[in-house]
C-alpha cells in the first residue's frame, strides 16, 4: 500500500492525498484548491495522477483549500462517488459554485488583456456546470458509522470542531488481508469554540496524516481576546469614529465574528453602530449554519433558549448585491465591515481595505491564518506601504490581529486531539497543512510526546506503508 501527498506537502494549502492499494485502486482523501500567490496557483493545473484512475474522494470538510479543484477533477475524467458529511454536504453547494463563478470571471477579466495582445484566450479551472456535475457525485455519510468506501476500505467520521461539518477521515483498510488503520485528521478545530461541538476521540490508528498549520505556537487566551476585540471597536469606531474593515472567511470565521458581536450586543456593551456582513456567500452560509443545529455545542444552544438567533442583532445589515457593496465607500459614519476573502487577496474586502487604508481613522483587523504572500500577510508587515490593484497605498490606518478567532487549534489543542492515542502503536506519523518551518517544529513537539517515526513530505512523494 503506497501514500503520496499531491498537495498541502509543506504548504497549508491544496490538500490532496493519495492512497494507492495493492491491486492499484486509488482513494483521494481531499482535493484541495491551491489559494495565495501565482507560484502555488500554478500548480492547479497538475494533479500528479490521473482523475481517471481513482476510485472514491473522501473529504474531511468544505473549505476550498480541501475540496476545491474536485470540479476539476470530475471534468479531467473522475467518475466515482464523493463521501462527505451532511453539513460539508451543504456547505460544498455553495463553496464549489461560488469558486466556479469566480473562476470564469477571471478567466474572462484576464482573456480581455490577453485579446487586446494578440493571445490565445485561456479556460477557467472550471465552470459552473462542471462544479454542477461534480455536486451530483456527493454523498453524505453520517458521523460516527463505519461505511464502505469501496470493497476493503470502511471509514468513519470522527468531529474535529474546524467548522460546520468538518472531520478526521479514519479508513479502516484491508489489503492482501492485512488490516490497517489511517487517520486523516483535516484542520483540527479548537477546545474552545463558541459554537461548535468539541474535537473527539478517534480510534486508534496505524498511520496518521496530522495538519500542522498552528504546530508550533498557541493562541491567545478567547476571554482576552474578547476583551481585546471590544477595545479594537471602542477605539476605531467610538473614539475614532472610524470604519473598522475585517477580512474574514465566508464559512465559519463570519459567523463567529457575528456571534461575539451579538454576544457583546446582548451585553450591552456594542455601539450602536452599523456592522455589515458584505459578502452573498457568507449570508448563504450563515442560513446553512443555523440549518445544521447538530453541530453546535451546549454553550449556544443554551444561548439559544433565551435569543432563538445568535445571528443576527440590532445594527446587523447582510449586504449581497453589488451595488450596495460599493454604497460602502461613500458611508460616512463609523461601523464594521465583515467582508470575504479571509487573507484579503480576493473579493470584496479588498475593495473595501484599498478605500480605507490611507485613512488613520480606521483599523483593518486580520483575524486569521494568512498565506505569507496574500494581502493579509502583505499588511501584518512593518512595511509603510502595500501594492493594491497595482498601486502603492500609505498604511495609515491601524493594522491589528486577533488569532483567538482562528478556526485551527494551536499545538496544545492538537496533542489534546492526539492524547487519545498510544504513540507506540503508530508506525508513521505524517505531517501536512503547515508552512515548512512550523512543521519542523511541531516534528520536534511530537517527538517528545512519544511519536518515533514522523515524516513531512514534499510535494508528489510517495512512501510505502
Amino acid at each position: 500500500m503506497k501514500l503520496s501527498f499531491h498537495g498541502a506537502a509543506r504548504t497549508v494549502t491544496g490538500s490532496k492525498h493519495l492512497l494507492t492499494l495493492a491491486d492499484g485502486r486509488k482513494i483521494l482523501l481531499d482535493c484541495g484548491l491551491f489559494q495565495g500567490g501565482k507560484e502555488l496557483q500554478k500548480l492547479n493545473h497538475d494533479f500528479g495522477f490521473e482523475p481517471s484512475d481513482i476510485s472514491a474522494v473522501v473529504l474531511s470538510h468544505a473549505h476550498i483549500d480541501h475540496s476545491g479543484l474536485i470540479p476539476k477533477l470530475v471534468k479531467e475524467g473522475f467518475s466515482g462517488p464523493i463521501y462527505c458529511s451532511p453539513a460539508t454536504a451543504d456547505l460544498a453547494e455553495i463553496l464549489l459554485k461560488d469558486s466556479a463563478k469566480i473562476q470564469e470571471e477571471d478567466t474572462k477579466f484576464i482573456n480581455k488583456r490577453r485579446q487586446s495582445s494578440d493571445l490565445e484566450p485561456l479556460k477557467p479551472l472550471y465552470t459552473m456546470k462542471d462544479a454542477e456535475i461534480a455536486l451530483s457525485r456527493f454523498v453524505d455519510r453520517k458521523l460516527n458509522h463505519y461505511f464502505e468506501v469501496i470493497p476493503g476500505i470502511e471509514c468513519m467520521y470522527t468531529e474535529v470542531g474546524h467548522i460546520l461539518g468538518s472531520c478526521a477521515v479514519n479508513l479502516k483498510i484491508t489489503d492482501k488481508g492485512k488490516t490497517k488503520n489511517i487517520c486523516f485528521t483535516g484542520d483540527i478545530g479548537r477546545y474552545s469554540h463558541p459554537f461548535l461541538k468539541n474535537p473527539e476521540k478517534f480510534p486508534q490508528a496505524d498511520i496518521i496524516i496530522c495538519e500542522s498549520t498552528y504546530g508550533d505556537s498557541l493562541h491567545d487566551d478567547a476571554a482576552l481576546n474578547e476583551n481585546v476585540f471590544y477595545e479594537i471597536i471602542q477605539e476605531t469606531c467610538v473614539e475614532r469614529k472610524g470604519k473598522l474593515i475585517i477580512p474574514a472567511f465566508s464559512v465559519g470565521r463570519t459567523q463567529e465574528i457575528v456571534y461575539a458581536l451579538n454576544k457583546l450586543d446582548l451585553a450591552g456593551k456594542l455601539p450602536p453602530i452599523k456592522v455589515f456582513v458584505d459578502s452573498p456567500l457568507s449570508i448563504a452560509a450563515t442560513e446553512i449554519t443555523k440549518k445544521n443545529k447538530g453541530c453546535f455545542n451546549r454553550h449556544i444552544l443554551k444561548v439559544m433558549e433565551k435569543d432563538i438567533d445568535p445571528f443576527d442583532f440590532k445594527g446587523l445589515v447582510y449586504v449581497s448585491e453589488r451595488i450596495d457593496s460599493q454604497a460602502l465607500n461613500d458611508y460616512k459614519d463609523p461601523c464594521i465591515i465583515i467582508s470575504a476573502s479571509g487573507m484579503a487577496e480576493f473579493g470584496r474586502v479588498k475593495h473595501h481595505i484599498a478605500h480605507n487604508l490611507e485613512n488613520d481613522k480606521n483599523t483593518i483587523l486580520i483575524v486569521g491564518y494568512c498565506e505569507p504572500n496574500s494581502l493579509g500577510a502583505r499588511l501584518l508587515k512593518d512595511e509603510p506601504q502595500v501594492r493594491i490593484f497595482g498601486q502603492y497605498l500609505n498604511k495609515y490606518a491601524q493594522i491589528k490581529k486577533i488569532k483567538s478567532f482562528s478556526a485551527h487549534g494551536d499545538y496544545s489543542d492538537m496533542l489534546q486531539f492526539l492524547s487519545c492515542q498510544d504513540p507506540k502503536k503508530v508506525e508513521k506519523m505524517f505531517l501536512v497543512h503547515g508552512e515548512e518551518d512550523v512543521q519542523f517544529n511541531w516534528e520536534k513537539k511530537l517527538i517528545k510526546t512519544g511519536y518515533d517515526f514522523v515524516e513531512i513530505p514534499k510535494l508528489h512523494q510517495e512512501f510505502f506503508v
